[in-house]
């Protein structure tokens, strides 16, 4: 691979790649919450939902398979939601787990930031199986690190927002405000992170290239 090339798996590889992480992360927890809220109420919802996540994580562990980060953060918020609305009970603590995930999520992008592998890069290398230059570049290096804090800023100005939410409206507006504000701030960060991404790619002339497939793959 050059020295100015980044790397993506073919198209195929690529979508299976970032379908099985998110899968794991997302998609296979919400079966559960679902299965789990339909046979035993919310509670039991959230818990299976945990279970599953951490059960996962555990499989990967025991094949010597790596964590995604993803995953673990999938994990990390689940569990703080779970004990929250199991905890307590209380509608109040149902509704803020909603600001306490985005704080969490705040904390995890800001305290990954300023280190040598800040969690943007490592979600883009997992999730999307993005292949680095193998000599570091200073300018890639800069911009995950900017931009894992910009996800912290969006993750921060949720949890604010949400909060005033909390306090102003009542629960049914909240949760659909919740939504919005959450697909919203999503949105809004992948496609700014995005741009961002290939200003930085026009500028240090880099460009991504699908690998290459190995010969005789086709044929078998």
């Amino acid at each position: 691979m050059s020295e100015r090339d980044l790397e993506l798996p073919r198209p195929r590889a690529l979508v299976l790649t970032a379908g099985w992480n998110l899968t794991e992360s997302i998609g296979l927890p919400l079966a559960a919450y679902a299965v789990g809220a339909r046979l035993g109420g919310q509670d039991a919802g959230m818990v299976a939902a945990t279970v599953v996540v951490w059960l996962t994580a555990a499989v990967r562990k025991l094949a010597a398979l790596p964590v995604p980060g993803l995953l673990l953060i999938s994990a990390l918020v689940l569990t703080l939601q779970t004990a929250l609305v199991v905890a307590t009970g209380s509608e109040l603590f149902f509704l803020l787990q909603f600001p306490l995930a985005d704080l969490a999520l705040c904390l995890v992008f800001a305290r990954s930031a300023p280190t040598r592998e800040p969690l943007l890069a490592q979600l883009a290398a997992e999730v999307v199986a993005l292949r680095q230059p193998s000599s570091r570049h200073p300018g890639l290096d800069r911009f995950f690190r900017r931009a894992t804090w910009l996800w912290a800023g969006i993750f921060a100005v949720s949890t604010a927002g949400l909060t005033i939410l909390l306090a102003v409206e009542p629960a049914r507006t909240f949760l659909v405000l919740t939504t919005v504000v959450t697909v919203g701030g999503v949105a809004l960060g992948s496609v700014w992170s995005g741009v961002w991404f290939a200003s930085v790619l026009r500028r240090f002339g880099l460009r991504i290239r699908f690998a290459v497939q190995p010969a005789g793959a086709e044929a078998s």
